[in-house]
């Protein structure tokens, strides 16, 4: 095999793998939301599972694409552990479908019908079609379909150039010497894994292998290992995936490499034994294309049969591989109200949720808090208390979240769903106001990296807005945790208040730039710290209002009480009061 071979392989290499991956993104971007939503509602059902991911799999040609997107779900919280081993298992048996598929590059024969179905008479037809529908069409839809044809022609042209490239071999004693090594069972599953793991896609490395058995010099002895190998390589993925994800997400992934590998192992080794013992004549024999789609099912096939008697030993193999930390335990013990045992009585349920809600609210209000205090004297240590304050509401809100869903589901009264829709809003707007707390922490930073000091009119004004934001915080946690109806009408005046602040200070430091007492840097902090605390009190005004609407029966009532507000005499009253408690120093101006 000369250069010119080489770089033909390289080149066929290239347009096979760049066209398998046009086909799978454009694939997934055509029924990813639909598919993401049928993934999202699975059941305990195991077996449905499997179904789904079998059919997932086999649309978008990709079981690390399906494995993937498992593993955000576990993360997520939207599917537990125990829903993604049916998903993953079928997604192992769904990728099979591509090697059937470019099988059809080993047709032989000169009947018309043979003719038809040789990819290097059809493909340039589907790459002439896709053509003129990219041309000629506006619909997206169109061009995504012409897009994944042309995909899969780009695809098989790199066969035909993978398996012209390596016609030379057919004559290569060095080549066969290699192959003979790859016999070993050991060696083929390590050479199949680890050249699988590096083009990330068990799809694309079992296409590679089919162009090679075209050159006739890779027996089924050799290949059969190498397939194995093959579906353990393509756990790379998940496992990339996985970093940095939650434990139960990280055990999704370990659940997709301990089935490919306990199965490899278990059937090379049974594989092995069996043909010392007995011989196995067609091992022997060229392997071809068809042939290797073949083993690749069986072989498949053979491990969903080795499994799935003890798939829930594959999920207590995960927790043990991945344990829980002293931390994790305590942060599951706190979250052990939100038991699948209660969903049989859902008010139970929603009530939990509204008392967890309300401890996320405390642990926000106390972000903010810290966070208001760092304006003027900067505490590396309190930054990072609430730099965990605020990674600590977002796991409230992905468990609350998710359970909610959950309860959702469930018969429930009209009261019942209304909480659960207002607690479902809520729980958004907290973590909202948490990550302010987290900018506002950060912005104290800069001013102290920097050594940016406001002035004292600066200062006096800031002090006004934070009080007031605080305020309207208290308040509005107060309504959200007792349903104090009052409370929760004194929060929009006082957040139109503090957007009058916020304007008014934004004014008064432009006028001190104009007049040379204040810089364009501590302008931009200054904004940012604005920005941050107007937000907190825009979300304690949905907040409030969702427990006005709740009360009333009407989920418009806030919306219309903000058209009226200036003919409300309750309003004007609270914002004329509002007005006068925070008002900026006249000396300021």
């Amino acid at each position: 095999m000369g250069i010119w071979d080489l770089f033909a392989l390289l080149g066929g290499l290239a347009f096979f793998l760049y066209g398998m991956n046009v086909m799978s993104e454009t694939l997934e971007k055509m029924a990813g939301s639909k598919l993401k939503t049928i993934l999202a509602s699975l059941t305990s059902n195991k077996f449905k599972g499997f179904l789904l991911g079998l059919m997932v799999t086999a649309i978008i040609q990709s079981s690390s694409a399906t494995t993937v997107m498992v593993v955000g779900f576990v993360n997520s919280g939207i599917m537990t552990l125990g829903q993604s081993v049916g998903v993953i298992l079928g997604a192992n048996l769904g990728t099979a479908v591509t090697s059937w598929l470019l099988s059809l590059t080993g047709l032989e024969g000169e009947s018309f019908i043979i003719q038809i179905f040789k990819p290097t008479n059809f493909t340039p037809v589907l790459a002439f079609v896709a053509i003129i529908i990219i041309m000629f069409t506006k619909k997206d839809r169109h061009k995504d379909i012409a897009v994944i044809l042309i995909g899969f022609a780009v695809l098989m042209f790199g066969m035909e150039g993978m398996s012209s490239a390596v016609q030379p071999l057919t004559e290569s004693e060095g080549f066969k010497k290699v192959l003979v090594l790859f016999s070993n069972p050991v060696m083929g599953v390590v050479v199949g894994t680890v050249f699988t793991a590096i083009v990330q896609s068990s799809s694309a490395s079992v296409g590679i292998l089919q162009a090679l058995t075209l050159t006739g010099s890779v027996t089924y002895k050799t290949a059969i290992p190498i397939v194995m190998g093959q579906n353990i390589g393509t756990c790379v993925s998940a496992m990339i995936s996985s970093i940095g994800a939650s434990k139960n997400a990280k055990r999704a992934a370990v659940i997709h490499l301990s089935f490919n590998l306990i199965s490899a192992v278990v059937w090379c080794t049974v594989y092995s034994i069996a043909n010392m013992l007995i011989g196995f004549s067609f091992v022997n024999e060229a392997a071809s294309p068809l042939g290797i789609a073949v083993i690749h099912t069986v072989f498949k096939i053979l491990a969903l049969l080795l499994i799935v008697p003890f798939t829930k030993y594959l999920e207590k193999l995960a927790c043990k591989i991945v344990k829980d930390s002293p931390e994790d335990i305590e942060r599951d013990e706190e979250f052990s109200t939100l038991d699948d045992r209660i969903l049989l009585t859902p008010s139970v349920a929603v009530e939990q949720c509204r008392i967890l809600t309300v401890k996320m609210a405390d642990i926000t209000k106390n972000a903010i808090n810290m966070a208001v205090s760092l304006a003027n004297n900067y505490d590396d240590a309190l930054a990072k208390e609430i730099h965990g304050a605020e990674k600590k509401v977002d796991e409230y809100e992905d468990r609350l979240g998710s359970y909610l869903v959950k309860v959702s589901e469930k018969t429930l009264n009209s009261d019942d769903s209304q909480s659960v829709s207002m607690l479902l809003h809520c729980i958004g707007d907290f973590e909202r106001i948490s990550d302010h707390a987290r900018n506002i922490a950060e912005v104290s930073k800069e001013l102290d990296e920097k050594n940016i000091i406001f002035s004292d009119k600066a200062k006096a004004e800031i002090s006004v807005i934070c009080n007031a934001v605080t305020d309207v915080l208290d308040l509005t946690i107060k309504a959200f945790a007792n349903g104090d109806l009052n409370a929760a009408h004194r929060v929009e005046p006082l957040e139109e208040v503090i957007d009058k602040l916020n304007a008014k200070i934004r004014n008064r430091h432009i006028n001190r730039l104009q007049s040379g007492d204040c810089t364009i840097q501590l302008g931009f902090v200054l904004a940012d710290l604005l920005t941050n605390l107007e937000r907190v009190s825009d979300h304690c005004s949905n907040i409030a209002g969702c427990i006005i609407d709740m009360a009333h029966g009407n989920l418009n009532l806030h919306e219309s009480l903000r058209e009226t507000r200036l003919e409300d005499t309750e309003y004007k009253t609270l914002y004329s009061e509002y007005v006068d408690k925070y008002r900026i120093p006249s000396w300021s101006k």
